[in-house]
């Protein structure tokens, strides 16, 4: 029983540590993007292909996924931002660019096509995963607490304005978008190393939208309601898997109930912290006294 639910927590981070990335572009720019799941499979592949084909050092393996992400991130970006696509566009050239990626893993040689890669070493643990995600989630709070994640903010906000104050409205929205690829990189090589079998069909446009409900769910603009989000959207679905179809059901439900009693999402526009914590204990032990 503690492996299955220490499999549920792996897989949830795993998903947390893309989630985060997705958050730093849909959440601070405004931009959504349904095609994220095509960063996630080129870091799987990335990552894998170097370690099975290769022997390279699975730590290096998985800075060439956040490189490889990042790179194709740097190539899809710069002529759709660059174009200054509207967000419903901008989302139609992702979700394109998702279906593309898919087809183009389901025929190339090295991927071996629709029969996967069997037998990718295990060398993903839950420890690593921590320290990863740790890591991750350090780095986009401080993104989103320096000079460019401000104008990001700005950006998303309205952009007219942040550019007539002489913000950079592509190089941020570029920026955010290389990151958000890299971390989509990363969390999709832990998942090859984690499951030790990929295969295209794996990273269709259902992960896509798994990665943006859990950004609008948890909240554009924090990095905390993505991060729970994520966990709750990876874990609901798998703990009720015994009822069979309904837990879809029980999923959609939840997304729905969340968009109704909470339209800003699970943390709006916080974080949560040490006052956070403080003042909502304060709030429920006064409602107890009450």
């Amino acid at each position: 029983m503690s492996q299955y639910f220490s499999g549920i927590l792996s897989l949830g981070l795993i998903y947390v540590i893309a989630t985060v990335g997705l958050a730093i572009f849909t959440g601070f720019t405004g931009l959504f993007s349904l095609g994220h799941a095509a960063f996630f499979a080129i870091g799987a592949y990335t990552a894998a292909i170097l370690t099975y084909f290769y022997g390279v050092n699975f730590y290096l393996a998985l800075l060439a996924a956040a490189a490889a992400s990042g790179l194709v991130g740097l190539l899809i970006g710069y002529p759709t931002l660059k174009a200054k696509l509207r967000t419903d566009y901008f989302a139609i050239a992702t979700l394109g660019f998702g279906e593309a990626t898919r087809v183009l893993l389901e025929n190339l040689p090295i991927t071996q096509g629709a029969r996967g890669l069997p037998g990718i070493a295990n060398y993903t643990s839950l420890p690593v995963i921590l320290a990863v995600a740790a890591v991750v989630i350090w780095i986009a709070w401080n993104f989103t607490h320096s000079r460019h994640g401000r104008a990001a903010i700005a950006i998303r906000e309205d952009f007219v304005a942040a550019e007539m104050m002489g913000v950079n409205i592509f190089l941020g929205r570029l920026r955010s978008l290389i990151f958000s690829a890299a971390c989509g990189g990363i969390a999709g090589g832990l998942f090859a190393h984690y499951f030790c079998f990929i295969q295209p069909s794996m990273f269709t446009s259902y992960m896509s939208t798994q990665f943006t409900a859990a950004v609008v769910a948890g909240g554009m603009g924090s990095i905390s309601g993505p991060v729970m989000a994520a966990l709750i959207f990876i874990s609901v679905p798998e703990i009720l898997r015994i009822a069979n179809i309904w837990r879809l059901v029980a999923y959609g439900l939840l997304l729905v109930l969340i968009m109704i009693f909470r339209p800003q999402g699970l943390m709006g526009y916080r974080e949560i912290s040490f006052a956070f914590v403080k003042n909502f204990l304060g709030r429920l032990g006064k409602g107890g006294k009450a």
